[in-house]
């Protein structure tokens, strides 16, 4: 058993193309299953949109996949229907959690997690800030703009904004309101 996982650490990754072996040997896995996988699915509606995940897991690959701790590989399906138009995805997880410490649902809820950060942060980063276009790239500058979005994100969520881009729009017309907000977040702090 490896270290951090004797220290009670565990790891939930998402196979992607670095691991190009790892990943289509369980895909391969899954088209025709030894024996049946452990299958959790979720249903949501939201509105005019049908969003339904579907997660599959097995510890059968263990030994075939020779990665130090592996408890559980997993095949995730996202399927999402608006406006007649569906949408299907797959994914391919590992984890070192073993069904004994993680159902399929609870494994599912760990990857929803993930999503969460990354609607929550990186997509405010990436679409929102446009980061990935900025054009400040000498010295320390980047690192100050990384800080001052940051800044604004804590600053927004801390005084319950949802819709950062909608609030960033609001503030900008605004000025004495952006003031205002700051000066309240200050207070929070202290």
């Amino acid at each position: 058993m490896p270290e951090d996982q004797e220290k009670g650490g565990h790891w939930l990754f998402r196979l992607k193309g670095n691991q190009p072996e790892l990943q289509a040997g369980v895909a391969l896995w899954f088209e025709d299953p030894v024996s049946p996988p452990a299958i959790v699915r979720q249903r949501h509606r939201h509105g005019d949109r049908l969003e339904v995940r579907e997660l599959a897991v097995s510890s059968d690959l263990n030994e075939w996949a020779q990665w130090p701790g592996l408890a559980q590989v997993g095949r995730l399906t996202y399927l999402r229907r608006r406006k007649g138009e569906t949408t299907l995805e797959t994914s391919y997880l590992i984890t070192s959690l073993s069904p004994q410490q993680a159902t399929p649902a609870q494994l599912l809820h760990l990857v929803r997690g993930h999503w969460g950060i990354e609607n929550r942060l990186h997509w405010v980063r990436d679409v929102t800030f446009d980061e990935d276009r900025c054009q400040i790239r000498t010295g320390a500058a980047p690192q100050v703009m990384a800080a001052l979005r940051n800044l604004v994100i804590g600053v927004f969520r801390l005084s319950g904004v949802r819709n950062i881009a909608a609030a960033l729009r609001t503030h900008a017309w605004h000025a004495p309101r952006a003031i205002a907000l700051v000066t309240a977040s200050d207070g929070i702090t202290q």
